[in-house]
């Protein structure tokens, strides 16, 4: 009888491990930082950045959100979202995940 107690103790254990980790995952948050691509990285972010930026995203390079608050270079999951804003400063909303954003909506800033 302890065992299968302990059992049930150790799989709600586990299973509201689980479900606290998940929680946090797919929130929308909002972050203040400028829109370039990966090569150039937070080199790129300022008002200077513009025309590099629209270059090297012609040539392929992927588009990224470089934040204001601690340099964090973030992949944009959806980059037709940010369509317009290449080397603007703007508050793109979203959903976060480790290192990227799905942007849901941007603002100039």
């Amino acid at each position: 009888m302890r065992k299968v107690l302990l059992i049930c103790l150790a799989v709600c254990f586990v299973l509201a491990l689980s479900a606290l980790a998940l929680d946090d995952m797919g929130k929308s948050s909002t972050v203040n930082g400028w829109v370039t691509d990966a090569k150039c990285g937070a080199k790129g972010a300022n008002a200077g950045g513009e025309a590099c930026t629209k270059k090297c995203l012609a040539a392929g390079e992927k588009m990224v959100v470089v934040t204001d608050s601690d340099q964090k270079v973030l992949m944009v999951e959806n980059p037709d979202a940010l369509k317009g804003h290449e080397g603007h400063h703007v508050a793109v909303t979203g959903t976060m995940g480790k290192d990227s954003i799905k942007v849901s909506s941007v603002k100039m800033l």
